[in-house]
């Protein structure tokens, strides 16, 4: 039977989460101290990881956490290398991201270098996507053409106080797990930061990532963000929010019992887990083995 998530999802994760908490020291690459005031509420030596069972090595993004959220199964896939494929859609939102960074860190690009930069920004970091969509360089004007109007309507909506863009953070706060994550932008806020995400397309159930980011950055930072935000640049649509103590520390024990029912799975030999229908489900790579998204994909397309 086809379900949508109703959030039970998330407080089910906290049933496999081992008792007790273990407190970790967290080596930042860029000199900030656990527990040392920048902005926001120093909370560094008061956040804590969640113990979590022993098992194999994992690497959670906001990615991977967010499909968890959505459907565990299909967070298991990702785990065992199983990818949706690269769509057009993907390309053209990753060469948006490449262009908006850009232009918060070397200014405005003219139009009459735009087709440029976009070339020389596939040519860092995109040559594998491209590969992979089997696109010509002949058949790029139209995504391009498609970056360039996002481009202009980002240019309309950012705003004051740019501080960094594309701020990677990764640690480890357990053995073998390994959290990463890619902030869009940074900006000055009032006593603190934003860490901002750019969505090229709609707004869709953003509040998991952005609680992951916030998680990041107080673990990382060993401070809160004082906001957090997802801004559609196609729509306009925009999503914040104000994360607390309370909010990253439920994050946290998420993220931990999540990593605690993979590696279960994993040492079970188990290869399915709960399976929800919804949205998502339309490329999902395990979508003809799936009667649940089969029947989800129905719904939605109907």
């Amino acid at each position: 039977m086809c379900r949508l998530p109703t959030g039970s999802c998330l407080s089910s994760l906290r049933q496999h989460q081992p008792g007790g908490t273990e407190r970790s020291s967290y080596a930042t690459e860029r000199g900030h101290t656990p527990g040392r005031r920048v902005g926001g509420d120093t909370i560094g030596l008061v956040l804590s990881f969640p113990r979590v069972a022993p098992g194999k090595a994992l690497s959670i993004s906001a990615t991977l956490y967010v499909t968890f959220t959505r459907c565990p199964d299909q967070a298991l896939g990702r785990v065992h290398g199983v990818y949706p494929e690269e769509t057009i859609a993907s390309f053209r939102g990753g060469l948006a991201h490449r262009v908006f960074a850009r232009h918060l860190e070397r200014g405005p690009i003219g139009s009459d270098e735009f087709e440029k930069v976009c070339r020389e920004e596939i040519g860092t970091g995109l040559n594998p996507s491209l590969g992979a969509l089997g696109l010509r360089p002949s058949q790029l004007a139209p995504v391009v053409k498609e970056v360039g109007d996002l481009y202009q309507r980002f240019k309309a909506v950012i705003r004051e106080g740019f501080r960094d863009a594309d701020v990677f953070i990764e640690l480890e706060p357990a053995a073998g797990v390994t959290l990463r994550g890619s902030i869009d932008a940074v900006f000055d806020d009032a006593g603190g930061v934003c860490l901002v995400d750019w969505k090229t397309g709609g707004l869709h159930e953003t509040g998991s990532q952005l609680g992951f980011y916030a998680m990041l950055w107080a673990l990382d930072r060993g401070e809160l963000p004082t906001r957090v935000e997802a801004l559609s640049i196609a729509s306009g649509e925009r999503f914040e929010a104000e994360p607390s103590l309370a909010s990253v520390t439920e994050t946290a024990a998420s993220v931990a019992a999540m990593v605690t029912m993979l590696r279960r799975a994993a040492d079970e030999g188990r290869d399915e887990l709960e399976r929800i229908g919804g949205p998502w489900c339309s490329f999902c790579p395990l979508l003809d083995s799936c009667t649940e998204g089969a029947a989800a994909v129905r719904i939605t397309t109907a």
